[in-house]
């Protein structure tokens, strides 16, 4: 049977299906760790994510004798594409058999959308913001996923280098021991930072706290210290706004580490969670009816892994060693709660910066995902 090509309207239900796929696709996987559904139909609606004011978007989804057998999203961050000067059409949320004909199918339908749009060139897997999943694994397929990133079959990359894409940037991910006792360097720089620069720790009691006295500033950080990574959209109030109320509620403090001036303004914070892998393998991407029970282990510290989520630091502040002040913070939370391991989550192979903050630790580089591109 031929391969046949039906575009998704923005409704609940057809965007569950489209979620659906993905996690059906990888049963059995024991890498692979399913979205929230709730989360990505969320992302996929213009009626709920604020992006939708500066993106466009179509899905797509592959049949073969009535049964699905792939998935597509073509984005455009009109943002973005104004900044860097270029007309690109990002793909993302692709999933597929490892079929030519289906895989061909999908990039052809999702690059006719983006060339009768006015784009000119195809990058991804990426999503609408940095605030999303990108990268398609290329190394470490049998190690585990996290909530933060994208896992993918093998196959996935030779289908894309056989249809000519080819590299656009990398990123690394590390697996890092937690160790015994901090490192003496990281010590003695966190303590020269702090008196030099008049830096202190932020104490904060609460969640409400932490949304009422950092959450604007702490977005408003992230836009400054990402500004000119890789396909960097800046948030908007109406996205900032979205994540203070998605994100900081589900925080434990004891993973935080916000880092303030004499004036009580951010200069630097490094954000962590307990790993949700295992939990959301168990739940299938699904909070009720029974889904949430296994969330509370992680929710409650009880796992070894600890997912490093994001480190910004002011650029006034880069390469100051405010990052040593992060982790005198952070490595005795983290023994406390009984971490481990922490994951560092994919950061550009490129930034010097953030590859140099982990050079006193043992590490182990165990994945490594890449974004492709080709003129359409």
């Amino acid at each position: 049977m031929s391969v046949e090509i039906k575009p998704i309207e923005a409704t609940k239900s057809q965007l569950k299906k489209f979620v659906k796929f993905g996690i059906d696709h990888y049963r059995g996987n024991d890498c692979y760790v399913p979205p929230l559904i709730m989360d990505d139909v969320a992302t996929l609606s213009p009626a709920e994510n604020p992006a939708f004011d500066f993106c466009r978007a179509q899905s797509f989804m592959a049949y073969r004798d009535g049964k699905p057998v792939g998935r597509i999203t073509g984005i455009i961050n009109d943002v973005v594409n104004e900044r860097t000067g270029t007309k690109q059409l990002r793909f993302g949320f692709v999933e597929f058999i490892d079929d030519n004909e289906v895989v061909d199918a999908l990039f052809d339908a999702v690059s006719d959308w983006g060339r009768n749009q006015g784009m000119t060139e195809i990058v991804g897997p990426m999503g609408f913001t940095d605030m999303d999943h990108e990268g398609m694994l290329v190394e470490g397929f049998d190690q585990l996923g996290t909530m933060a990133t994208i896992y993918n079959y093998p196959y996935y990359p030779a289908q894309l280098e056989r249809r000519g894409m080819v590299k656009d940037v990398d990123w690394v991910e590390y697996l890092i021991p937690i160790p015994d006792s901090i490192p003496d360097k990281h010590k003695r720089i966190g303590e020269i930072v702090k008196k030099k620069f008049n830096l202190t720790i932020a104490k904060v009691k609460s969640r409400k706290e932490l949304k009422e006295r950092y959450g604007k500033q702490l977005f408003a950080l992230i836009n400054k210290a990402y500004d000119q990574l890789y396909g960097y959209s800046p948030l908007t109030e109406r996205q900032i706004d979205y994540y203070i109320k998605q994100y900081l509620g589900l925080i434990k403090l004891e993973n935080l580490c916000i880092i303030v001036d004499a004036d009580d303004k951010l200069v630097g914070c490094g954000i962590s969670v307990s790993s949700f892998s295992r939990a959301l393998q168990r739940s299938r991407g699904r909070l009720f009816p029974l889904g949430w029970r296994h969330m509370l282990k992680p929710l409650l510290g009880h796992v070894d892994t600890v997912d490093l989520l994001l480190v910004a630091i002011d650029p006034d502040y880069q390469g100051k060693g405010v990052n040593a002040l992060l982790f005198t913070e952070l490595i005795p939370a983290f023994q406390r709660l009984g971490y481990k391991q922490a994951e560092s989550n994919p950061e550009l192979e490129s930034n010097e910066n953030v590859q140099k903050q982990w050079e006193y630790f043992e590490r182990r580089q165990h994945k490594r995902r890449r974004s492709y591109k080709a003129s359409l």
